[in-house]
């Protein structure tokens, strides 16, 4: 089957606090169509405010999948997310519509429009735990050259803060014996099941910066400090979720590790850093077709229908 042939599936990605999420609403809207997330921590159920969730009201009637499916303390990986999102993809397209795939995380993408089989690894709690054990006593810095080691690529694609990553790095290693980018590249010989139409939001760095702080601001505003304290009430064990951005910093002030300010600050800076990292990842992808933020949504759905046609 050609790739005109198979069937067509519009993807919307970009940094954090682009727009995609009304972009992706008002596009479904105009086709009839349902949205498919894909980020990596609105997966969370009562993670809200920090993971820029969209409200009932911004869905706008637009049946979502993959949003609140499983809770803060339950763990979920890439080839999780290709399972369920391949559902959606099928349960879309049986209903006569068009699916629509809206986020920021650039690896549950790639796993998609690439056809990346990430192995199901079974979770080995104990070497976990000896991990973890030795980001309190080396700190975590030391584990990351460790990854840099075994995968110098996986690393340059992810924060040196990124414990959660950098672990899942260490473990797949152990776990096959093969780093996790020989892994991808040996993967993407599969055939891609359909036709992907990937945009991407494009913004003038500073004026996504400055929307990035405003964001913060009104989450603080929003009461993400109060969901934080939710959550470590709610759930009993520490939960993984919480090393998420904006969530970890938070925790960090509760514990009185940082003032107020300082959390603000920081998550803020993490933030601006996290999307010069999803620029540099979406950048590197040549199937990427780029909108600019500034348009009018309209403006952009009618390239992006145009595209369709």
């Amino acid at each position: 089957m050609t790739k005109q042939e198979k069937p067509k599936v519009i993807v919307i990605c970009g940094p954090t606090a682009s727009g995609k999420t009304a972009l992706g609403v008002e596009l479904a809207k105009k086709i009839n169509s349902e949205i498919i997330s894909c980020d990596s921590m609105q997966i969370y159920k009562d993670m809200n405010i920090g993971t820029a969730k969209p409200t009932k009201q911004e869905m706008q009637r637009i049946k979502h999948y993959l949003i609140d499916i499983i809770s803060p303390n339950e763990r979920f990986s890439v080839a999780d997310y290709k399972l369920e999102a391949k559902k959606a993809i099928k349960e879309i397209l049986n209903k006569g519509k068009t699916p629509i795939i809206v986020g920021g995380t650039g690896l549950y993408l790639n796993s998609l429009i690439y056809e990346i089989e990430y192995p199901k690894i079974e979770f080995d709690e104990k070497y976990r735990k000896e991990l973890e054990e030795r980001v309190k006593k080396e700190g975590l810095k030391t584990l990351y050259e460790e990854a840099t080691k075994i995968d110098e690529e996986a690393t340059k694609k992810i924060s040196p803060n990124d414990e959660k990553r950098i672990l899942r790095i260490l473990e797949i290693y152990k776990a096959t014996g093969k780093n996790k980018t020989y892994q991808e590249k040996e993967s993407r010989k599969k055939e891609v099941e359909y036709n992907y139409i990937v945009y991407g939001l494009n913004w003038d760095r500073q004026v996504l910066y400055d929307r990035i702080n405003k964001r913060v601001d009104i989450m603080i505003k929003d009461g993400l400090i109060q969901e934080v304290e939710d959550i470590l009430k709610k759930y009993k064990e520490f939960p993984t979720a919480m090393q998420g951005l904006g969530y970890k910093e938070v925790v960090e002030y509760l514990k009185k590790e940082i003032t107020k300010e300082e959390m603000i600050e920081k998550i803020k800076m993490e933030t601006r850093r996290y999307a010069k990292r999803q620029l540099t990842w979406f950048r590197a992808n040549k199937q990427i077709i780029w909108l600019e933020g500034k348009e009018e949504i309209q403006n952009n759905i009618k390239i992006i229908l145009e595209g369709l046609n």
